[in-house]
């Protein structure tokens, strides 16, 4: 039956990806332990090169689903972060992010997950290069006047969820009970922040494996004509994520399906990077900043996604690492008795760890206010 075709497939690459998925938050969660929220907004106020290296690098440490890093983008914006910063900030935290370079390492191969950090950096110097040109005096107003508006988003308390160790060494911070209290938050509230985009993902990724007949892969792609499809894909992949409306790192699996049907790799690497200018962001940034400084993003992002798409796919290209094998074996190879399954089990009692130590130290409250504003969040902490 295509249904249950479409779930097997899904679940087949769900298994294969479990363990680097749980890896991959929960050392996000230790990074976020020694990141503090109030200390970005104070570095990050100028467009100078060293406040874009720090909003790259707290864009890094600060990895969350993409719905919480807009929310958060826009707080340290109101807060005195540039919009210049704001912006880059966004595009680290979800494209130089660890939990996305073990996944796409896993399904597709070094060669993607390479790109993407590459495509990343690459991204954030050009988004600084291209709103140094054309970000003009009235559209920056007219962002910061609706911004310190605040009104709500989605995932906003989340966002506004600084739970940040400071004092003492790494090891310290990180074994105390207050750093493995933390630790455990964060992980379980990434998870609840992305699960939806996550299933959504695999779901659809399974549906258009099993559903739609390589052929029409094959004419949408150009694959007949190898410098066509080098040409197409970077446009392409951003405005196939657009209208996926699955962003975070449920936008992986269908990337491994765009590949698998014939996309170029620089398109597979800038539809990946697109999660941040699908329909629902969109909207939320209409919200943020109005609706003509969303649509400046939109053209903005997606030239900066492009471009980075077409860098890639030349300098990969140079160099002859672009994969030439478009088989995904975890679409077709179902579970079996192997290191994955090892690795999987291990993994799982580690994150069951967590999530008791999360329902013992009052997890369940945060997660209740996860999806509430920013100044129900402050209430919260002002009480505490």
């Amino acid at each position: 039956m295509p249904i249950l075709d479409a779930l097997r497939t899904a679940l087949y690459m769900f298994w294969d990806v479990l363990w680097p998925l749980i890896l991959g938050f929960g050392l996000s969660a230790i990074v976020q332990v020694f990141v503090s929220h109030a200390s970005m907004a104070k570095l990050l106020g100028t467009d100078s090169p060293r406040s874009l290296t720090l909003a790259t690098l707290f864009g890094i440490a600060s990895s969350s689903c993409s719905y919480a890093v807009v929310a958060l983008a826009r707080s340290i914006y109101q807060k005195g972060a540039s919009f210049t910063n704001a912006m880059a900030f966004e595009l680290a935290s979800t494209n130089l992010v660890i939990e996305l370079g073990i996944i796409l390492i896993v399904l597709l191969g070094w060669q993607f997950a390479a790109a993407e950090f590459a495509g990343g950096i690459l991204m954030v110097v050009f988004i600084a290069l291209l709103l140094r040109l054309t970000l003009t005096p009235r559209l920056r107003a007219m962002a910061l006047a609706q911004a310190q508006r605040g009104i709500a988003g989605r995932m906003e308390g989340h966002a506004a969820m600084d739970m940040s160790v400071q004092g003492g060494s790494f090891l310290t911070r990180l074994l105390s009970g207050r750093g493995f209290t933390a630790v455990s938050h964060l992980f379980v509230l990434d998870w609840a922040s992305v699960w939806i985009d996550v299933a959504g993902g695999f779901l659809i990724a399974g549906a258009l494996t099993a559903w739609v007949p390589e052929t029409v892969w094959r004419n949408l792609f150009l694959t007949g004509n190898p410098t066509l499809t080098k040409i197409e894909g970077p446009l392409v992949g951003p405005l196939v994520a657009i209208i996926s409306f699955v962003c975070s790192v449920g936008n992986v699996p269908l990337a491994a399906v765009l590949w698998r049907g014939g996309i170029s790799f620089g398109g597979v690497v800038s539809f990946i990077f697109a999660d941040l200018i699908v329909l629902p962001i969109l909207d939320i940034y209409r919200r943020y900043y109005t609706g003509r400084v969303a649509l400046y993003i939109l053209g903005t992002f997606y030239l900066t996604m492009a471009a980075a798409g077409y860098a890639v796919e030349i300098v990969f290209g140079a160099l002859g690492i672009i994969p030439t094998n478009r088989t995904v074996t975890v679409m077709t190879e179902g579970p079996s008795w192997n290191y994955t399954s090892i690795l999987n089990i291990v993994f799982l009692v580690l994150a069951a760890t967590l999530i008791v130590r999360f329902l013992r130290t009052g997890g369940p409250t945060m997660l209740r206010m996860m999806g509430g504003s920013a100044r129900e969040m402050d209430h919260h902490r002002a009480a505490g």
